[in-house]
């Protein structure tokens, strides 16, 4: 896929993400407060501070990847990785917390391994960098 749609799709998708955690840390704090528990509550939290986390690197990996010359395969990898890990490690968490499906929590590690191997394509991408 070339690096402009990439780029875009990047950009497009970080700010989505962005977006989206701060509405739900606010949903969180004002509307789910008084229906959730404390657990559930950490946790819906935990779920929106890594979407953040992750939104804010996707960010970085659309703005590297636009300026890269060259080994665009370890950003594209990154940047794909830092979604798929949004989408199951966050998801997981959020849907764990509003529904108590307690098998929900057996998954969420598969979020953070992309999140690793997402930071880890990030850090040979920079090896190569141009």
């Amino acid at each position: 896929m070339p690096s402009l749609i990439l780029t875009r799709i990047f950009l497009a998708t970080a700010a989505i993400f962005g977006g989206l955690s701060v509405a739900g840390g606010a949903f969180a704090s004002h509307a789910l407060k008084s229906q959730l528990g404390d657990r559930a509550l950490a946790i819906f939290e935990t779920a929106a501070r890594y979407q953040m986390y992750h939104a804010l690197a996707l960010l970085l990996v659309a703005l590297l990847l636009s300026r890269a010359q060259e080994s665009q395969i370890f950003f594209a990898a990154a940047g794909w990785a830092f979604i798929a890990g949004t989408i199951v490690f966050s998801g997981s968490l959020y849907a764990l917390s509003l529904t108590d499906i307690k098998w929900l929590g057996a998954i969420t590690p598969l979020g953070g391994v992309a999140f690793i191997v997402g930071w880890g394509c990030l850090a040979v991408a920079a090896f190569s960098f141009k």
